[in-house]
């Protein structure tokens, strides 16, 4: 059986790779198959493992391989957006990683509240919490394009996916605590400081901090002639010591490597002008670090989906959780980001595309991984596993489906609007 399951995913591997050119040209996204592979994978060797992949005894594992997962998308997607930093130009994604989100948890937890109520208040926070997130590495499709692409969907999508990881944890942290699991102190004032104060303010200050005095560095070293070709051992070391500095001031990791990422490359126009006197192209090196990310997060894409799908035939299937999944993509994700974003912020027809695009994935993974880990009560773990991981595939599935037209049909509409637009201005008055 070992080796059928071998066989099964090289073979995908392989096909995936020398058949790229027509997957892409398909309505659907390579996550759909590497979930159904995994599933079919998981189903073959079901019946010779003990030990579900969700079991709380691996847990401690998965929370590693999770967070590793996180880290090395996040910084990629620090390093594709290289747009300004302005208040106006991030003004969306904020929204959607504080307003948005904290109105998807709310709608979701009292749906999860209603539709399972064996979860309790506490437990259907905890749910909500975990699936808060969106995904910086299955919304590839959404993401921008290239470091000038300025479209408004591309860019808050993809600053969204960079920004709630680490904003959704205080929400999981506050929901232990509510279960007894973690110590959220007199009025709730260690879980204000400790879980959602300076985490967020200090991973997001310090990472950049950090980003910036390394670009410095970097860009010194340029500038005397060192070539730095060990993109690697770079973009490898960096989320190393973000992620070791994060945990020696106990801010968010996720927040200080997107930080960090953030403030790697932000060169003021006089170190640019001193890089081109030596000779140096500033955005070569950036841009030879996130063809390595781009690399990485495709193989944590197909690493992380496998193992959602290989984890699939240990799901209970119940109605619930399959109506609370539907209910979190269809109604309450839609509905959050048209309550809180304006259409001062965005056009109707954006606004409509980055309501739709609410992909979960890893970071919902991580958390889940996480709370399993932390000591919960084997009945509400599995209660967990059993809504999340079904939302997470019907996400994969839905948005896989949709996101290859709808984007086609987006950029139709946006080419033709240009065209008009510069037929009028060349009316006469």
């Amino acid at each position: 059986m070992l080796t059928a399951t071998l066989l099964l995913l090289g073979t995908v591997l392989l096909a995936m790779c020398l058949l790229e050119l027509h997957v892409t040209r398909l309505p659907m996204s390579p996550a759909i198959v590497y979930l159904a592979v995994g599933w079919v994978a998981g189903w073959m060797v079901q019946g010779r493992v003990q030990m579900p992949p969700t079991a709380p005894e691996r847990a401690d594992m998965l929370v590693i391989v999770t967070e590793i997962a996180v880290l090395i998308s996040l910084f990629a997607v620090g390093l594709q957006l290289r747009m300004p930093s302005t208040i106006k130009g991030w003004r969306v994604a904020f929204i959607l990683a504080s307003g948005t989100m904290l109105a998807t948890i709310a709608l979701a937890t009292l749906a999860g509240w209603w539709l399972m109520p064996g979860l309790g208040l506490s437990g259907a926070l905890l749910l909500a919490g975990i699936l808060a997130p969106t995904d910086p590495v299955l919304a590839s499709e959404v993401q921008i394009r290239s470091q000038n692409d300025r479209d408004a969907v591309r860019v808050s999508l993809t600053a969204e996916g960079g920004l709630n990881d680490g904003t959704a944890l205080p929400v999981v942290m506050l929901a232990l605590g509510l279960l007894g699991i973690g110590d959220l102190g007199p009025a709730g004032m260690h879980w204000l400081w400790h879980d959602l104060a300076w985490p967020i303010a200090g991973g997001a200050l310090l990472g950049w901090a950090f980003g910036r005095v390394l670009g410095k560095a970097v860009h010194a070293l340029l500038r005397h002639g060192h070539g730095l070709c060990w993109d690697e051992l770079l973009y490898l070391g960096i989320i190393t010591v973000a992620y070791g500095l994060s945990r020696l001031t106990e801010t968010s990791a996720f927040l200080f490597v997107f930080a960090a990422a953030l403030g790697l490359f932000r060169h003021s126009p006089r170190a640019t002008d001193a890089l081109h006197r030596a000779g140096v192209e500033p955005d070569e090196l950036a841009d030879r670090l996130l063809a390595f990310g781009h690399r990485c997060g495709r193989l944590v894409e197909v690493v992380m989906v496998l193992l959602l799908g290989f984890a699939m035939p240990w799901v209970h299937w119940r109605g619930e959780p399959l109506v609370y999944a539907a209910l979190l993509l269809v109604v309450i994700r839609p509905l959050s980001v048209l309550l809180t974003v304006s259409g001062r912020e965005m056009p109707k027809a954006q606004r409509r595309m980055v309501a739709w695009f609410g992909i979960r994935g890893v970071g919902s993974l991580f958390y889940l991984a996480l709370v399993i880990d932390s000591g919960l009560a084997p009945a509400l773990s599995a209660d967990l596993v059993n809504a999340t991981l079904p939302a997470i595939s019907l996400s994969v599935l839905l948005h896989g489906v949709s996101a290859t037209p709808l984007m086609a049909l987006y950029r139709r509409r946006r080419v033709l609007q240009k065209r008009d637009k510069r037929r009028r201005a060349r009316l006469p008055a």
